[in-house]
């Protein structure tokens, strides 16, 4: 049975993507700063799909125990899914000195340590497959998250390069854009409605993703010309926009 490691697996985006796996007959390891918080999750995918559910602690910002957690794990996944994100008010946060670490930490540094480790793994085997959600907030830096952005942009950057390097072991890696998500982190703005995707949209592009080998997918469509048009904007123009 093939087994699917979903790191940040609390989240909305998580939770679909672990409930669509379980449904195609994965096994399952859900990881998460707050663990039990897991145990629910992992009791109703149980009982709903007859999954086997494995849970552990997991913190982005402690990059030092990255190795020790990965190798510790009994069963190595032949999938791994990194879903852990942090976005705070989008104005405070450029007076914040801690709350500005602390969005590059979660959203770059944790992505990129832990998945070094991983990236290891499947290039000494010789396959296996990594997605990670980035954002379309990576495209191009807006005063509105350009903080949340930046660190979204490094994540985007570093995966196309990892892409790169084990392409020729036969590891996959796809970047995940969601547009706007319907989510906790963003229950609080106002979107659009035709601009944004559910978990379970992003689950389903996710799933289909990885299966057709597909190396950066926007979520929803649309979102791959909206920010082609957005990045083909000129500079001068661009710096008068309110975005």
């Amino acid at each position: 049975m093939k087994n699917v490691l979903i790191l940040g697996a609390t989240s909305d985006m998580a939770q679909a993507i672990a409930k669509k796996y379980a449904a195609a007959g994965w096994s399952l390891t859900l990881a998460a700063l707050e663990k039990e918080l897991l145990e629910p999750i992992a009791s109703d995918l149980a009982v709903r799909s007859g999954a086997e559910v494995q849970t552990l602690e997991f913190d982005a910002t402690d990059f030092s125990i990255h190795r020790k957690l990965y190798d510790s794990l009994p069963t190595k996944p032949d999938v791994v899914i990194a879903a852990f994100g942090y976005m705070s008010d989008q104005i405070e946060v450029r007076s914040n000195d801690e709350d500005i670490r602390r969005t590059i930490d979660i959203n770059f540094t944790g992505m990129a340590t832990m998945l070094s480790v991983v990236a290891d793994d499947f290039e000494n085997r010789g396959s296996g497959a990594i997605a990670a959600i980035s954002s379309v907030a990576g495209d191009r830096g807006r005063q509105s998250n350009y903080i949340y952005g930046s660190a979204k942009a490094g994540l985007t950057v570093f995966l196309a390069g990892l892409r790169n390097r084990l392409a020729k072991k036969g590891v996959h890696v796809m970047t995940v854009k969601p547009g706007f998500a319907r989510t906790k982190m963003t229950e609080n703005l106002e979107l659009p409605a035709a601009l944004t995707a559910s978990p379970e949209q992003i689950a389903d592009a996710v799933f289909q993703g990885l299966e057709k080998k597909r190396n950066v997918v926007y979520t929803l469509w649309m979102w791959r010309y909206i920010m082609l048009i957005i990045k083909h904007i000129p500079e001068f123009i661009f710096k008068k926009m309110k975005m």
